[in-house]
């Protein structure tokens, strides 16, 4: 099964010609393409899946389901 995982937006930038965001994912940060989410900023929270960033959600929604990733350790995946 693939997952959508929740992220917070630490940094913008662009790599060759493409917006991508620096995201941590409760402590694991990767870098995702964010062509999917142009209007998410800094602080924001994301739904990444398979490296792009596909919607903004609330930071309610965000951890919670950041806090049952963590009791099934499934972020562990992430490394």
């Amino acid at each position: 099964m693939c997952l959508a995982i929740p992220g917070q937006v630490e940094q913008i930038f662009e790599d060759a010609g493409l917006t991508m965001a620096r995201i941590n994912f409760g402590g694991i940060r990767k870098n995702v393409c964010m062509e999917y989410t142009p209007e998410a900023k800094i602080g924001d929270y994301l739904l990444v899946h398979v490296g792009f960033a596909i919607s903004v959600i609330n930071e309610e929604e965000a951890m919670r389901t950041l806090d049952f990733l963590k009791t099934t350790n499934e972020l562990n995946e992430l490394q």
